[in-house]
């Protein structure tokens, strides 16, 4: 939603568009998973006094919107892709399908995940991790508006430094929000490797998967 208080803000969108564009030309095969807090988020709904499991399945149909919106804007862009969502919506995207999901991948194609995980309860972040470890990715980022993990939150504290690299068990030691625990913990056991970084730097993507310094990188090992 950008700078707007709700919806889909068209610069922002070119934004995210254009480095997704420019890392599938370089021979990247990305897999995408959305949010939704831009039109519902769930956690919110339940602390206005929803019933946590409906507002989260209200959550997830919200991240299909944004799976569908996000799709149209790649293609428009000339980058061939694909929705995949754990919520069966029949006409608006595929089911779930690990093998067909790496398929898409091998060809070249962009795969946005939506739905989440199809359950209530679990995070956009679980959903990222969980995907990753079913298609084998190298590498799971987290997009986000700041540009790494830091010592304390940087907005409040000027003297806050961000971490090139972080261990799991530093992570924990300190009690970093890097995710949730759910995700968290799937990242740690698949032995998944993570970046924190901030979608909004142009470039950042790129530079992230070319190794770069770019964001934060945490790994199994310190």
């Amino acid at each position: 939603m950008g700078p707007d208080g709700f919806g889909y803000h068209a610069e922002t969108m070119a934004g995210f568009v254009a480095q997704v564009r420019e890392v599938v030309a370089l021979g990247v095969q990305v897999g995408i998973v959305v949010g939704g807090g831009n039109l519902f988020r769930g956690a919110t709904g339940a602390l206005s006094g929803m019933d946590r499991a409906t507002a989260d399945s209200m959550g997830m149909l919200a991240t299909v919107m944004n799976a569908l919106a996000f799709k149209d804007a790649l293609q428009q862009a000339g980058v061939d892709t694909r929705v995949q969502t754990a919520v069966h919506i029949a006409h608006v995207g595929e089911d779930f399908d690990r093998d067909a999901a790496v398929r898409h991948l091998e060809a070249g194609r962009v795969v946005v995940f939506g739905g989440g995980t199809g359950n209530p309860f679990f995070t956009t972040d679980t959903a990222a991790a969980l995907r990753a470890a079913e298609i084998g990715a190298d590498l799971l980022l987290k997009a986000t508006k700041v540009d790494g993990v830091y010592t304390a939150d940087p907005m409040k504290d000027p003297s806050a430094r961000r971490y090139e690299t972080l261990s799991f068990d530093e992570a924990i030691a300190h009690n970093l929000a890097v995710l949730d625990t759910a995700a968290f913990a799937l990242c740690r056991e698949q032995n998944l490797n993570l970046v924190v970084f901030n979608v909004f730097k142009p470039g950042a993507l790129r530079r992230v998967v070319m190794g770069e310094d770019e964001g934060t990188r945490v790994t199994l090992g310190s």
